[in-house]
């Protein structure tokens, strides 16, 4: 990478949308782009993204821009997609199910091996060729397989709990859909993902012209 500085959680949080703009130019034949047009596709400024690039080093050059497959591969390689991650599933609702049905995911190299519940009709059932299995046997599948990613789409009052068996079992990442904000160890990364905050912002924003309408009165 090349640099030593803290890198913020919003540059992060644009690295997969460069990485699916780039991947559009790729599939399209492009070889190169500036920072300009670049900028008019993903309606940020040309500042900001060379700014962002920066942070993990110099990939442009003036005059020429940026070679398209060279900063895609390089942007994959900071994300980590040049690895594999193994991910269980816990909790095979229809939160749980979209996420194991979502095929993507295998391509992006997050690999689902195992899924969890605690409802009887389920267990037993497979899902896309994988096996839900009693939430009960969580704990010894974890002793028994090496898992990257632990994915929590259990009920609010079930998902700490979830957590602390993922993490009591060295598990380093979590992804939670419940909607709580989990406690989780140091060395221990979780995304949060609340789907009706999501839902709420988008009604501010369409509320938000109204909203200030009224305050300038």
């Amino acid at each position: 990478m090349g640099k030593s500085t803290v890198i913020s959680m919003a540059v992060v949080r644009r690295l997969p949308r460069y990485r699916r703009y780039l991947s559009e130019l790729l599939e399209n034949g492009v070889d190169r782009i500036s920072s300009k047009e670049l900028s008019e596709r993903m309606n940020l400024t040309a500042s900001q993204i060379r700014q962002d690039f920066n942070c993990f080093g110099d990939f442009g050059q003036q005059g020429y821009g940026y070679n398209v497959k060279e900063l895609y591969n390089e942007i994959a390689r900071i994300i980590g997609l040049n690895k594999s991650y193994n991910t269980v599933v816990v909790g095979a609702g229809n939160i749980g199910q979209a996420i194991a049905n979502y095929s993507s995911f295998g391509k992006l190299g997050f690999n689902l091996v195992a899924i969890f519940d605690v409802n009887p009709k389920l267990i037993g059932l497979k899902f896309r060729d994988i096996d839900i299995r009693d939430v009960d046997d969580l704990d010894s599948y974890l002793d028994e397989n090496k898992i990257d990613i632990g994915i929590i789409c259990v009920p609010k009052a079930q998902a700490q709990r979830t957590a602390d068996i993922f993490q009591d079992k060295g598990i380093k990442a979590i992804w939670n859909f419940a909607p709580i904000d989990l406690k989780v160890q140091e060395g221990v990364v979780i995304e949060n993902v609340h789907l009706s905050d999501s839902l709420l912002t988008l009604s501010y924003r369409l509320n938000e012209a109204e909203l200030f309408g009224t305050e300038e009165k």
